[in-house]
């Protein structure tokens, strides 16, 4: 006779979890920079060097996803409040038995910058020499050297490139 259903736990998954959730929680609130790229590196994201990131940034995505995956490139400027959207979903809506959830990328280049308030949707690559400006949503990939601004974010003008 079964009085319950023991459910066996994989602690890898457990702990791996625990230590992404604590990770995100020192990279948006901690008030140290490099505190705060530890925490995105204890995620598991790739982040490069002399790399800033600004407090409260926000990175959507479900905390045992897998297949989300955020690279951040050499000097690279994050400024406060930022979100990056790497995954998303209807959460426990009836709308999933219609909607696949979205899982993807973000690519920050090399020496791009991302305006305060700047929301990057999946799938998105912002390239080498970037500007996104304060308060744009970002839709479609950023071309290396370029400014865009807006919602959604739009071609301003090309950046000399160094």
């Amino acid at each position: 006779m079964i009085y319950s259903k023991r459910k066996t736990i994989n602690r890898n998954s457990f702990f791996r979890k625990v230590l992404m959730k604590f990770g995100k929680n020192l990279s948006q609130y901690f008030p140290l920079n490099s505190i705060r790229i530890l925490g995105l590196r204890m995620c598991g994201y790739s982040v490069g060097n002399k790399v800033y990131v600004g407090p409260d940034l926000i990175i959507a995505s479900v905390i045992s996803e897998k297949g989300c995956t955020l690279k951040i490139g050499d000097r690279v400027a994050i400024a406060p409040r930022v979100t990056l959207v790497l995954s998303s979903d209807a959460n426990w809506s009836k709308l999933m038995e219609q909607i696949e959830p979205i899982k993807s990328f973000i690519i920050l280049e090399d020496d791009c910058w991302l305006g305060t308030g700047v929301i990057i949707l999946p799938g998105i690559t912002i390239g080498k020499g970037a500007i996104v400006g304060a308060g744009s949503i970002v839709t479609k990939n950023v071309p290396p050297f370029t400014v865009f601004v807006g919602n959604p974010a739009k071609f301003v003008k090309q950046i000399e490139s160094f």
